[in-house]
């Protein structure tokens, strides 16, 4: 089998390929050394963005699953828009100090100056936000976890089906991931009963795509870059 083919690579290598640059600089924090500066990260998001859209392409013959076509049905569409809004809604106020973890950092566009490069940064946040990320994410935590912890041939397990345990164990991991973990939980739940509901991966991405757009906005408008 080619690796493009293999399905378990094809869902985790682009989330590794994201995670590798957090992971570098908390583990350099970890083993006391010198860690890159937030404004240096900062430079390197569109470096970060592109390659995860690389791997995306390398194995998109193996994203069987990406059902595009489940966005015709009305109904189920219009549940993820109000979904992904309302965790919008949520997010901006779950930011109490006990619910989140370290210190928050912040992508600030004024660290690029002014001119055509700030707003070229601008545009690659915005893009990795509602674009790349919701994708990688839900192809993750939707299409390989939440099936995994089922079974480990994660293929043959139905699209949006759930025990108590998957269901909780990628919500929880998945405000984990976040710095504003209790938010990145209830917005994990949230996805959860999408995918539940509608057994629709591009329903998850849509609701997901919507909430980060919403939020970059949001962002951009009032200058709470802690958000970002």
């Amino acid at each position: 089998m080619k690796i493009q083919e293999n399905a378990l690579a094809a869902r985790v290598a682009p989330f590794a390929v994201y995670m590798a640059f957090i992971a570098v600089v908390e583990g350099a924090k970890l083993l006391g050394m010198p860690a890159p500066s937030q404004e240096t990260m900062n430079w390197l998001y569109p470096l970060k963005a592109a390659l995860v859209v690389a791997t995306l392409f390398f194995f998109r013959k193996s994203y069987d699953d990406f059902d595009w076509a489940g966005l015709r049905n009305a109904r189920h569409t219009l549940i993820s828009i109000v979904t992904g809004v309302v965790v919008f809604v949520l997010w901006i106020n779950l930011d109490m100090d006990f619910a989140i973890q370290g210190e928050l950092t912040a992508f600030d566009p004024a660290t690029f100056g002014e001119g055509g490069t700030r707003w070229m940064m601008i545009a690659s946040r915005v893009a990795g936000a509602a674009l790349v990320v919701p994708v990688m994410e839900e192809l993750f935590w939707k299409s390989f976890l939440a099936r995994y912890l089922i079974s480990k041939d994660f293929t043959k397990v139905v699209p949006g089906t759930f025990t108590l345990f998957s269901f909780a164990g990628t919500a929880v991991l998945f405000g984990l991931e976040h710095q504003l973990w209790l938010a990145g939980m209830v917005a994990g739940v949230a996805y959860n009963f999408i995918y539940m509901h509608t057994r629709c991966l591009a329903q998850c991405i849509l609701s997901h795509a919507l909430t980060n757009a919403i939020l970059a906005g949001y962002v951009l408008i009032s200058g709470n870059w802690y958000f970002w």
